[in-house]
């Protein structure tokens, strides 16, 4: 208790001196709820309010609208489970031990969770979870098993697993709304992880994005038909190109009479596509695979009638792949706006934060690709918007390079609690409402995992606010792009003339960063 009014204590001091342009009241406040929202795999190029003329996602620009947007928002390691460990502890994966997504998460270490529950707070967490270890420091959960699936998903609450009729991104949204209404008279601050599993792979849309739904045609990015000519054998080597797509699994759709099984392509060489799809199609219902197969089986049978080959198929799988995506985010979009009208009707926004995010960003058929794990900009890029009106001012855009790193001290700042020595983040109430002068210019990133899925090369690299150096360490093989000068990242330009000076200056740099982030992990770097 003493450890919870010292830090509301340091909250309202904080309150009082991050007020600014006279748009906020003298007066104090209680501890905010917080609500962390997090999808998976969501593209900054599919939201709305970051230009994206592919959808629109009218509750994600709300809280843009009614707080933050950060347009340089990146991860530290484009994979799914080391990500969330990232924001659960605010330090590198190399410090949390948890590198690629065949480890364990080390539940007994120091995690945002803990420490607001040691403040006071309630603490919950709903939807995907993808650790492997029970979740610790949370006074309820109930997570997906694994990735968890779309229809009539299971849930495991630390005693008893059981399967939720519904969709996964509605059925995760009422157990969340569900833990604001029990605690909602109980004078005690939430902390509420809604974790959702969409948009990840398979790209499984809710049936009211189907019903009425129609088939979009999207333009194909610019790099998509890259031919990766100047660069490392890293952008070659991958398997993650939307051509090897499972035509069941991805694409929905069924073996017919003389088709063999399909494996060996979708970034797994033994994976049985039909028999995955299969699976996942028997987990709905009736009144479900009755939706469904009024709206995909005209797509089936148009596909087995015209046998789309070569470019043809090439581009078909394209435009699937992004209906079925895109829709999965319609569904994500409007969950958030549920959530944000209980707020609303209960009198609740002003005090609350609330955060959204992914665990990391995705391709969008850039370079040919799906999936996330390379630094190039659509995995290494993800979308970051917050809303507080008792603590920050509306309709801020910031330009200063954040990472996931720092939301745990953003969080743990917000509920005026010290932000411990050994977290690698910075609370972004210091960009509020401009950027200090003393913030990063520069970001570190090191992906481990390569193995079966996918085989993409371990790399770690710089980014500036203008450049980025990428080093394939097992290839002995190194990438620098200009990203004013080529924003898709198709020029190579290491080892070109007059770049020896940038790329050294930028290797001391990365250095640097190793150094200060204490990574024992990385590789030496060569000169």
């Amino acid at each position: 208790m003493k450890h919870f009014l010292i830090s509301v204590l340091v909250f309202l001091s904080i309150v009082s001196c991050t007020n600014n342009h006279g748009n906020e009241t003298a007066k104090t406040h209680s501890p905010p709820n917080i609500i962390f929202i997090m999808s998976d795999d969501h593209a900054k190029a599919a939201v709305s309010t970051y230009g994206s003329e592919l959808i629109s996602t009218p509750n994600i620009d709300a809280i843009a609208k009614n707080g933050v947007q950060f347009n340089n928002a990146f991860v530290t390691n484009s994979i799914c489970g080391p990500s969330r460990a990232v924001f659960l502890t605010g330090k590198f994966s190399h410090k949390n031990g948890f590198m690629a997504n065949q480890d364990t998460f080390d539940g007994n270490q120091a995690t945002l969770p803990k420490f607001l529950q040691e403040a006071g707070y309630y603490t919950a967490v709903m939807g995907k979870w993808h650790l492997k270890s029970k979740p610790q420091g949370f006074d309820e959960y109930s997570i997906l098993l694994d990735q968890g699936e779309y229809y009539n998903p299971q849930f495991y609450n630390g005693t008893d697993t059981t399967v939720v009729n519904g969709y996964s991104t509605t059925v995760i949204t009422d157990k969340a709304l569900n833990v604001l209404k029990k605690q909602k008279d109980s004078k005690q601050p939430v902390f509420l992880m809604i974790h959702h599993k969409a948009p990840h792979r398979n790209w499984m849309p809710d049936t009211t994005h189907l019903i009425n739904g129609e088939e979009k045609i999207y333009p194909l990015p610019e790099s998509f038909y890259d031919d990766y000519e100047g660069r490392s054998d890293a952008a070659r080597e991958q398997d993650m190109r939307i051509d090897d797509m499972f035509l069941g699994m991805d694409l929905k759709l069924f073996l017919k009479n003389g088709m063999e099984e399909e494996t060996g392509t979708g970034g797994n060489p033994t994976a049985p596509s039909y028999k995955w799809w299969q699976r996942d199609y028997n987990r709905m219902n009736e009144a479900q695979k009755a939706a469904w197969d009024n709206y995909y089986q005209p797509i089936i049978d148009d596909y087995y009638a015209s046998q789309p080959t070569g470019q043809e198929l090439l581009e078909w799988k394209y435009q699937r792949y992004m209906n079925d995506y895109l829709k999965s985010i319609h569904s994500v979009d409007d969950n958030i706006g549920r959530v944000l009208n209980y707020l609303e009707e209960n009198k609740m926004t002003d005090n609350t934060l609330v955060i959204y995010t992914s665990d990391q960003g995705f391709f969008l058929g850039e370079h040919g690709w799906y999936d996330k794990r390379f630094m190039y900009e659509p995995s290494l890029s993800m979308p970051l918007v917050m809303q507080y009106p008792n603590g920050f001012s509306k309709q801020q855009e910031v330009s200063a390079l954040v990472q996931n790193l720092d939301l745990a001290p953003t969080i743990l700042t917000a509920a005026g609690i010290d932000v411990p020595d050994d977290m690698q983040g910075a609370p972004l109430q210091r960009v509020l409402p401009k950027e200090a002068d003393d913030w990063r210019e520069k970001i570190y990133y090191h992906y481990y995992q390569d193995g079966v899925w996918h085989y993409v090369n371990k790399h770690l690299g710089i980014r500036t606010d203008r450049y980025k150096l990428i080093y394939f360490y097992d290839l002995n093989a190194w990438e620098l792009y200009d990203l004013k000068q080529d924003p898709q990242e198709v020029n190579n330009l290491y080892g070109q003339e007059n770049y020896s000076q940038l790329s050294d200056s930028l290797k001391q740099e990365l250095e640097e960063l190793i150094v200060k982030y204490d990574d024992q992990t990385a590789p030496d770097i060569p000169q």
